[in-house]
């Protein structure tokens, strides 16, 4: 059954809320991906941190500072009123909180245990609560006085996107009636040197599914939907297009604990279950937002297996060159970037853009990636997919449209 996607905050890269997100990712600009020391020792990174100044936060007990909270609470600000007007419609009680994350407040925890091993003592004002990764949903849920189901989503880089599939899970069987879920990660010195040690971060832009690709860049930011089982009232900070989470499909192929299958069939699974859930064919979807890491055995695996879902092609492109691998937030994001191109912020119906040096890897299957300034079909009912996947074989796809009859 398909849940209606209402409103949206975020940030990342790109910018901070949607109409800057949308002018940015539309254009195809990543400047937004910048060099930084100070995260890996002796090295020199690119990473995609979310650009301006942030909310400060509330004074909650239970609850220390950190910038994923911010980063959380910044998206969650943006639609304010609209979760405000579901909690005087449907009651505290009937709203639920999902969201992936995979770093919660580990940043300022590690500057904490640095002073412990420093000093022997840690800070004052250290709570080990910042650490935990139930952290950001609690914090929205107590900062908006909810006390409907909250729980965090911990799954590597389908966190976001499972968030949106279990929030769909929780409407569909009564337990609520409006989420909001998605994804928020930051970044962490711990998740950078993760990544250094298994070799798998480029020092430049990363350059998905190119013969020059080196690796991943780590970025940041957030997505936090609206989710209901009915279309809610017009909002002047929603889309005029009523747009669904049509459904997605989750496969698990347990191939490694952070090497994908090589020749994609846990992904294959999950886009096919994400296309039989939506009751569609793989040719009625009019563009692929692609994991595209920007690894070698990423973009292998996923050119592998979406040219077997789309053996007559797809068009589609990878956001992680502007607006790095946000990890816990990433799939959350690349769902917000589909909901972006169905709605209002893009009234030249322009498909985001792959960047790359063009330079296409010989040994993959050709994709059909997107080059600048090219549209998506203007006619509908238009129906939008975006892939995760994780480390251990963990795949998500989702399927995002617009209610037939919407677009004319």
């Amino acid at each position: 059954m398909a849940s209606y996607l209402n409103a949206l905050g975020l940030n990342c890269a790109l910018g901070q809320g949607k109409h800057a997100v949308a002018t940015a990712l539309f254009a195809g600009d990543g400047s937004g991906m910048r060099a930084q020391s100070g995260w890996v020792a002796e090295r020199t990174l690119t990473v995609g941190a979310v650009p301006g100044c942030l909310p400060e936060l509330p004074a909650l007990a239970g609850h220390p500072p950190s910038r994923n909270n911010q980063l959380l609470l910044a998206a969650a600000l943006e639609i304010e009123a609209d979760i405000r007007a579901a909690i005087a419609q449907f009651g505290p009680e009937r709203i639920a909180v999902v969201l992936g994350t995979s770093t919660s407040g580990i940043e300022e925890a590690s500057q904490s245990i640095g002073q412990y091993l420093k000093h022997g003592e840690l800070p004052a004002d250290y709570q080990y609560a910042q650490q935990e990764l139930a952290a950001p949903a609690n914090f929205l849920s107590d900062w908006l006085g909810l006390s409907g189901p909250c729980f965090s989503i911990s799954t590597a880089c389908t966190s976001g996107a499972r968030a949106l599939l279990s929030a769909q899970r929780l409407l569909n069987l009564g337990v609520c009636d409006a989420v909001l879920c998605g994804g928020v990660d930051s970044l962490c010195r711990l998740t950078l040197n993760g990544f250094s040690a298994l070799e798998a971060i480029a020092a430049e832009r990363c350059n998905p599914f190119s013969a020059n690709r080196h690796g991943i860049n780590i970025g940041e930011g957030a997505a936090v939907f609206l989710m209901t089982r009915e279309t809610l009232p017009a909002s002047a900070t929603r889309s005029a297009v009523a747009i669904t989470l049509l459904g997605g499909g989750a496969s698990s192929d347990a191939h490694h604990i952070s090497a994908p299958q090589p020749d994609g069939q846990g992904a294959q699974a999950a886009m096919h279950k994400a296309l039989a859930a939506a009751g569609i064919s793989a040719s009625q979807v009019d563009y692929l937002n692609l994991h595209g890491t920007a690894t070698q055995h990423n973009d292998a695996m996923e050119s592998r297996a979406v040219q077997a879902v789309f053996p007559n092609g797809v068009p589609c492109s990878s956001s992680k060159a502007m607006i790095g691998h946000t990890l816990g937030a990433a799939g959350a994001l690349e769902a917000a970037f589909c909901w972006l191109t169905l709605s209002a912020y893009n009234p030249d119906n322009l498909l985001p853009p792959h960047l790359w040096d063009a330079q296409a890897d010989p040994a993959l299957p050709a994709l059909e990636l997107v080059a600048p300034g090219t549209r998506l079909q203007s006619t509908g009912p238009r129906r939008l997919m975006s892939n995760s996947f994780a480390f251990g074989g963990n795949n998500i796809s989702l399927l995002l449209g617009e209610e037939p009859g919407a677009h004319t």
